[in-house]
């Protein structure tokens, strides 16, 4: 199977679960799923759920017991791209080609709809986690016996519940206030002012590339990686999420709106710190093309079950939108 049909092909399952996870209900509050779905079904690239599918399938791994995992980092994905859209951030109107959450259901409900996403994204994860409980007592049961009552330390040996709990984690602090909320505070603060360039890439290492990253390492752990898997999952994972930051301040300076869905030039009108007002946009495309090499290079070791992983560090770098 080709790239492009190995992709879509997660990506549909994704969207198939996303529409499982966040149904309309015709309750008082009903306006809040319409509001949810309505900016977790416009058309995104999918590309953090389809990332950990990869590294699942690259492993060997059970795609379904990834899957509520992987749904819920697009949803806490989504969620801050509507909080990010919001006039007190970046104010934009149009998000994926069409007015962003608060221009359709105004300021407040954009507000909640991005904290409904936030919290069903761990109310997902914590129903799988429990979901497997009675399971893991017996596991646990039989662990201790097998180990003359020590604990297990490598992940091939691990319980299932526990393995969630440690993606879990990962998510939450890829999410949280040293990771892409962090990321938006040095953003934010950093507006009109010249800041260093390991402050830009730090701010982008927890603004954009935490999430990728967690979509990555979520799905390893999942999957019972070994140290060295996951160290080379986690070195691709950090080169490819600032690649992707790369790319979206250079298509910011000359992509095509249509094609992207919204304006471009917002960058140097809000007087933000990107990668092309620090390096300049020949710098920064010379940079895109050495960190996509690198995370290239990283997972070479996996031999021929890395070439999906590979083309999605390609796509990062040619995509248009």
């Amino acid at each position: 199977m080709d790239f492009k049909s190995a992709y879509d092909r997660w990506a549909e399952m994704v969207n198939r679960a996303i529409d499982n996870y966040v149904a309309e209900k015709d309750t008082p509050e009903g306006s809040i799923y319409k509001a949810m779905r309505y900016s977790l079904t416009a058309g995104g690239k999918r590309l953090r759920p389809v990332l950990s599918l990869a590294v699942c399938d690259m492993l060997g791994g059970n795609a379904p017991e990834i899957m509520p995992f992987a749904c819920a980092i697009e949803m806490i994905h989504t969620y801050s791209l509507i909080h990010d859209d919001l006039p007190a951030m970046d104010n934009d109107d149009y998000r994926r080609g069409k007015p962003t959450n608060h221009k359709v259901f105004g300021e407040a409900m954009a507000v909640l709809a991005g904290d409904a996403l936030l919290n069903r994204a761990f109310e997902i994860m914590v129903d799988n986690c429990l979901g497997l409980c009675v399971k893991d007592i017996h596991y646990q049961k039989a662990a201790r016996f097998k180990n003359s009552g020590k604990c297990c330390v490598n992940s091939k040996e691990m319980s299932p519940i526990t393995l969630r709990l440690m993606a879990m984690d990962a998510i939450a602090e890829a999410s949280g206030a040293s990771g892409m909320i962090g990321g938006q505070v040095v953003d934010l603060e950093s507006e009109g002012r010249l800041i260093s360039p390991e402050l830009l890439q730090y701010m982008h290492r927890c603004k954009t590339g935490a999430l990728i990253k967690a979509a990555v390492m979520s799905s390893a752990i999942l999957c019972g990686a070994s140290e060295d898997e996951k160290s080379r999952l986690e070195t691709y994972a950090e080169k490819i999420g600032l690649a992707f930051q790369i790319k979206d301040d250079i298509l910011n300076v000359e992509g095509n709106p249509e094609e992207m869905g919204k304006a471009t030039g917002s960058d140097a009108a809000n007087k933000k710190s990107t990668f092309v007002s620090v390096f300049g946009l020949e710098r920064s495309k010379s940079m895109l093309d050495d960190i996509t090499a690198q995370a290239i290079l990283s997972i070479d070791e996996f031999g021929k079950k890395a070439e999906f992983l590979k083309e999605i560090a390609i796509y990062i770098h040619n995509r248009n939108k």
